[in-house]
């Protein structure tokens, strides 16, 4: 099958991302226009990550698209919109490119945009769990089509029309997420505040406390809360935009206080705004809460903010620490939310060393073990943006253009 094997396979990489200054609501619903700026940390691909492979063939009939290892609707208007723009930058940059827009059917460019494509992704992780999923899938595509067609530059703009937060994901280590204020989005765009290499000490425990899908979707839930929630409008115009200046300052200067503190308080915030939403809408479920109090009587018992959260759109809890805290925080956790039968899987990603404990810590700070409420912690820490991958075994996709096992 020499000559129907696919002209071009490309496969990429791309992170999750966790905002510590939330986006919450759309000024403009197709171009995914926030109503606000947000600033998020790009978290490493070692633990969390989506692959995508994609691949372009003169004996493809149809656009299609695998998700996880199943056939998806590849119709979905974001993804369309996300590949119907790489075509259109594709063919602007061939335009104006060396042939000076020769169309000949000897140019591999011209060709390619003609040829169906084929796209296969899969994350590492639970997906519409509130884990940034379609952040994380959105950077994917873009970033492998780019490839693909040859494209270069800053694509935020295009990720933002496929998942708002997905421009962030972009870039690694600390980005905003400017929302502009032009009604064609150009503006709209992410960019890195420092990279990963910034806060080396700096490290994110996320416990999944359910890895179910959530009942109500953040598209669907932000749409309400623009609708009917007074608190999120005076958060977007007099709350978020001095919180932006300030967090950038803690994270240029390293000052985990105080980005603990702000990260919380943003956190809780955003659920206040989903609170005062009518009907509310509820993310947060009992152990979220009870993750909470953790945090708090941890800080208090030494009397600075050593552990910071964060929650998305989901009951998962991201918890923010210094490296020196991770061991103890880790024993602490355990001690609270005993595991269950997963055992050896409780802990995943970096590793966690044994840590002693005081016996005056866990009376001030473990209260009432709650057996098995946490499905499983993963440590990580900052890190890059998307990367080509450069090994052929890790594609997804087959030389005939359908799925194959993913590489490991």
């Amino acid at each position: 099958m020499a000559e129907d094997k696919p002209l071009t396979v490309v496969t990429c990489t791309a992170p999750v991302n966790i905002a510590v200054v939330k986006y919450w609501g759309k000024r403009d619903e197709e171009l995914i226009l926030p109503i606000n700026s947000s600033l998020s940390v790009t978290l490493h691909q070692d633990q969390l990550k989506t692959t995508t492979t994609a691949t372009i063939s003169r004996d493809f009939t149809e656009d299609r698209l695998w998700l996880n290892g199943k056939e998806d609707d590849i119709g979905h208007p974001r993804l369309q919109s996300c590949l119907r723009e790489i075509r259109r930058l594709a063919r602007k940059r061939r335009s104006g490119g060396e042939n000076g827009g020769d169309s000949s059917s000897s140019d591999p460019l011209a060709l390619s945009l003609a040829y169906k494509v084929h796209i296969a992704s899969e994350n590492n992780f639970p997906t519409a769990a509130g884990l940034a999923s379609s952040a994380a899938g959105y950077a994917c595509l873009v970033y492998t089509l780019a490839k693909l067609y040859g494209l270069e530059g800053d694509l935020s703009e295009v990720a933002r029309q496929g998942s708002g937060s997905a421009c962030r994901s972009m870039f690694g280590g600390f980005v905003q997420w400017i929302m502009g204020e032009s009604s064609d989005g150009k503006d709209s765009v992410a960019q890195q505040v420092v990279p990963e290499t910034h806060w080396p000490e700096l490290r994110i425990l996320i416990l999944v406390v359910s890895a179910e899908k959530k009942h109500v979707s953040s598209t669907a839930g932000m749409q309400t809360s623009v609708k009917t929630s007074p608190l999120l409008k005076h958060r977007a115009k007099a709350v978020v935009p001095e919180r932006m200046a300030q967090m950038i300052q803690h994270i240029q200067c390293r000052d985990f206080e105080a980005f603990g503190e702000l990260t919380m308080k943003d956190s809780n915030q955003f659920h206040a705004t989903c609170l005062d939403t009518f009907p509310p809408i509820f993310y947060l479920n009992d152990i979220s809460k009870q993750v909470v109090a953790l945090v708090h009587r941890f800080n208090t018992h030494y009397g600075k903010t050593k552990v910071a959260y964060t929650f998305d759109a989901g009951p998962n809890a991201v918890l923010f620490m210094l490296d020196d805290t991770v061991d103890e925080f880790v024993e602490v956790v355990k001690r609270s939310f005993p595991p269950g039968n997963n055992g050896g899987q409780f802990l995943k990603g970096l590793p966690v060393d044994a840590a002693r404990t005081s016996e005056e810590l866990l009376s001030a700070v473990v209260r009432d073990p709650t057996p098995g409420a946490i499905c499983y912690l993963l440590h990580t820490k900052p890190g890059p943006g998307p990367m080509l991958v450069e090994d052929a075994s890790c594609h997804l996709l087959g030389t005939d253009g359908l799925p194959r096992s993913s590489c490991s």
